[in-house]
């Protein structure tokens, strides 16, 4: 792949009238030069079972070639035919909220032998059509795939042989995850009840590793269908989604993105957002980070928001801002959901590029103006190549354990913890990747920062005190190192292994009421003091106190500590703090790591990302995240601003009009 891809998702299904060649022609206008098509429309397909109709993807694929728009062909695996249901009902998901209904997408049970057979039929059927025809470049398997809380007898036999693999006897599942309470002891494995009621954190937390793993067989038994049809210059990329709270949030709790990555040929995403005057580039960089370190190398942008909801349609610049955003993290390809408003049905007010009247509007003509540039610069700011120093350790067995057992008042979760985190980075322009408990490569890094670690095992925990103790710099919150990794409680002092390396221990936390840190030592002022949701009661025992507890009762006891250990440095924060105190400690953290430059002479809304492009050259993405005029005085050696063109020198004063954007290639090779 040599140019930066530019596209949309495309549904001549969908449309309400015949336009094809009209779209094609403003796709044209707008630089588009990628569609995406297939995977939302199953039923017209196949409309019956074993009839088949390719008429529309046919016509497509024919119309883009003609055009020179490459195409994405999606399998139409995520939304079943009535015809299927009606025939075998039980291929719906039967889940903790009782028997599947028809009617919305992603209703199926991804286990079950029916539905898995009618999917290879169809993949094979459309896959073997298409994988010849010169407009396909590459082939995403099914859609946003979750596992849908399946749960029905299938699933529940599926399991029991799995704990039968993991566990060998009854005697040793019952012991690691303590089922002699409440008599739940299982004392044979032909009377493994249902999961679905279980009170038993342990066993709901196994289960919920099963399903994901559900999830990453599902993924690579697709792609390893489409492997036998694709050429080699055709790719397989799946959309992974994440966590939601009014766009992509945090860690997705029901797939291992990093597990079910490894049958892609190239990790793709899905990233949805606040706009409007909430547009942040948060969740850009987040998800961005997130998805270019499942594999380590660039990354698509298969789904994103062209106007959508009505409070997310973009301000002018926004949508400018936006797409260079996902370029600046690594991606090679951004792709709007959608090309037109659909006129009817669930997503009627999900809008896409154009509008429902399918004529130019002003996000469509800002669109046109992305689409001249990625052409123009495609060989300067493709395949960017990013070296971070700064790490963030993220565990799906945390999420789930942090859900069986809740923070008290359900004010914050697991991934409430993991944004606050990083998001201070990211407003002090610390460069990130995202780690998980299976990552090998901590030493590549200055700094790894741990949140709500609740579930881990030793000998993750051993390697994390063995990165500090040869150097590493490592910042951990509370809930870290407090329970084994089948959310059994350690027996020792807490925090476990880690409290070696944090030098601090503690036996006793509570939900804080009026409790602040003593002294303000961040200098944050009384508003941003106050320690909310949990706090521990540590004792240092070789550790440095950063912050006192302030509270007649709980005032002996340290909230933040900083241990020397070995090599390296441990911070422990024992309670949730503001956004602020999160800043300073951060700050502390990286600037004890070396991690303290030119970058950070800037701060948010100033968004600095840079990389390495292919030749040889450092690439600056400079971004000014809002509605009022920025400046800043360029620090590094001379270059060229690349959108408009002209020489860059060191020392000299940039000014960013809002939600503006500049592009600096440095002179020098590296």
């Amino acid at each position: 792949m040599q140019q930066l891809l530019y596209g949309v998702a495309y549904y001549d299904e969908y449309m309400p009238y015949e336009r094809l060649d009209e779209d094609i022609r403003m796709m044209k206008a707008a630089g588009i030069n990628l569609v995406r098509i297939a995977e939302s429309t199953w039923s017209t397909h196949e409309p019956q079972n074993g009839v088949f109709d390719f008429t529309s993807v046919d016509r497509v694929l024919d119309a883009m070639h003609k055009a020179g728009i490459s195409v994405i062909v999606g399998t139409p695996t995520y939304a079943v035919p009535t015809w299927m249901v009606k025939e075998h009902p039980d291929v719906l998901a039967e889940t903790p909220n009782g028997p599947g209904r028809y009617g919305a997408r992603q209703i199926m049970d991804i286990a079950n032998p029916t539905y898995l057979f009618y999917s290879e039929r169809i993949i094979r059927k459309l896959i073997g059509r298409v994988c010849g025809h010169p407009a396909v470049i590459g082939y995403q398997v099914d859609n946003e795939t979750k596992h849908y809380h399946t749960s029905g007898p299938n699933v529940q036999l599926q399991f029991v042989k799995a704990m039968k693999n993991k566990f060998g006897t009854v005697e040793r599942l019952n012991e690691e995850f303590g089922l002699d309470y409440w008599s739940n002891r299982i004392n044979g494995w032909e009377d493994f009840p249902s999961v679905v009621g279980t009170i038993n954190g342990s066993l709901g937390a196994e289960f919920a590793r099963f399903q994901r793993g559900l999830v990453t067989e599902f993924l690579a038994w697709q792609a390893s269908i489409v492997n036998e049809y694709k050429h080699a210059d055709q790719f397989v990329t799946h959309n992974f989604d994440f966590g939601w709270r009014d766009g992509s949030f945090g860690v997705q709790p029901d797939v291992d993105h990093f597990a079910a990555a490894e049958a892609l040929d190239i990790a793709g995403v899905d990233i949805y957002h606040p706009s409007q005057d909430l547009l942040t580039g948060k969740e850009i960089s987040y998800c961005g980070d997130s998805t270019r370190s499942l594999k380590g190398s660039n990354y698509f942008v298969l789904e994103t928001q062209a106007q959508a909801f009505p409070h997310w349609t973009p301000y002018p610049r926004q949508l400018r801002l936006q797409a260079f955003s996902h370029l600046a993290s690594g991606a090679n390809m951004v792709e709007y959901w959608h090309w037109h408003s659909i006129h009817n049905s669930a997503e009627t007010y999900w809008k896409g590029l154009l509008s429902h009247d399918l004529g130019p509007n002003p996000t469509y003509e800002e669109a046109m103006t992305i689409g001249r540039d990625f052409a123009r610069l495609s060989s300067k700011l493709i395949h960017l190549k990013k070296s971070n120093r700064a790490a963030i350790l993220v565990s799906n067995e945390a999420l789930t354990a942090l859900e069986w057992f809740r923070l008290p008042g359900g004010k914050a979760a697991y991934n409430d913890i993991v944004r606050l985190m990083y998001d201070r980075l990211y407003e002090m322009n610390i460069g990130c990747d995202i780690l998980h408990p299976g990552s090998q490569n901590f030493e590549d890094y200055d700094l790894i920062v741990v949140p709500a670690l609740y579930a881990a095992s030793d000998e993750l925990l051993s390697r994390l005190n063995r990165y500090a103790e040869n150097g590493g710099r490592i910042v951990y919150t509370f809930k870290s190192g407090f329970a084994n990794e089948h959310i059994k409680v350690r027996t020792d002092a807490q925090p476990g292994l880690i409290g070696e390396a944090c030098g601090v221990r503690y036996s006793q936390f509570i939900e804080p009421k009026s409790v602040s840190l003593k002294g303000d030592p961040f200098g944050v002022g009384a508003d941003n003091n106050d320690v909310t949701v949990w706090m521990e009661l540590l004792t240092p025992t070789t550790a440095e106190v950063l912050a006192w507890y302030d509270h007649p009762q709980w005032g002996q006891y340290a909230a933040i500590t900083e241990n020397r250990y070995g090599k390296g440095i441990a911070t422990y924060i024992g309670c949730l703090p503001s956004e602020a105190v999160m800043g300073k400690v951060l700050e502390r953290a990286c600037k004890d790591a070396g991690l303290w430059g030119l970058d950070q002479e800037l701060a948010f809304p100033l968004i600095v990302k840079s990389g390495t492009n292919e030749e040889g050259r450092t690439i600056r993405y400079y971004f000014n995240y809002s509605a009022g005029t920025k400046s800043f005085a360029y620090p590094y050696a001379k270059g060229t601003e690349l959108l408009a063109d002209r020489p860059v020198s060191q020392g000299e004063l940039i000014e960013l009009e809002r939600w503006g954007v500049a592009i600096i290639e440095e002179e020098t090779k590296i």
